[in-house]
């Protein structure tokens, strides 16, 4: 995947159309981007596969999306939100790991589509949105009573976990999905709420 993918900030774009037919078409649209991305390298996925995937005419693609890139770009902000609902409770959970497996397990079972979006050229644009999303999410939550300054605790914690699922993306037949949660929660997790984890994600204070 070359860096050219996602030039653009991956926030929702202002002209979100309100219309229910195209609200429709672009609901259509980026499921069938999803659906090819568990198939397809992004690369090598053509508009005319998208449109013909979502049931939408190929002039209709246009009117939403000047290009696939672009249309890329909504799925992975929509993506980064579900991951992101499943990430920030971890901090305010007594007890992560039943979270980070559910979290590892989720990126297991959609592995093509996170490695075309954590290991692609646009790697550093997603994780800058990662961060950004979680930030303007944890303004609303209520803040874990940790060690560090509320913002730089998500700043941390989501740019550590991103980092960290990125690197097992590449090496997935070697370490399954509940080694990965155990890790997680013993090297970035566990040691942000001020406990220790052991190999099993039990979290226990010091």
């Amino acid at each position: 995947m070359e860096a050219r993918i996602l030039p653009r900030n991956l926030q929702r774009q202002d002209n979100a159309p309100t219309d229910a037919r195209q609200v429709r078409s672009r609901k259509a649209l980026t499921g069938a981007m999803l659906a090819l991305l568990e198939e397809t390298p992004f690369d090598q996925v053509t508009i005319r596969e998208i449109t013909a995937r979502a049931g939408t005419g190929y002039a209709t693609f246009f009117r939403h999306y000047p290009d696939k890139e672009a249309l890329l770009g909504d799925v992975a902000s929509q993506e980064i939100a579900s991951l992101l609902a499943m990430t920030l409770p971890i901090l305010c959970s007594a007890s992560s790991a039943e979270t980070t497996r559910a979290l590892c397990q989720h990126v297991a079972e959609h592995r093509t589509l996170w490695s075309a979006l954590l290991t692609g050229g646009a790697a550093g644009i997603l994780r800058e949105e990662f961060i950004r999303q979680a930030r303007d999410l944890a303004i609303g939550m209520a803040q874990p009573d940790i060690w560090l300054p509320a913002d730089l605790a998500v700043v941390y914690a989501t740019g550590a976990t991103i980092d960290l699922l990125a690197w097992w993306l590449a090496r997935m037949e070697d370490y399954p999905a509940h080694q990965i949660a155990a890790i997680l929660d013993r090297l970035i997790i566990a040691p942000l709420l001020g406990g220790r984890a052991d190999l099993f994600g039990k979290t226990t204070s010091n």
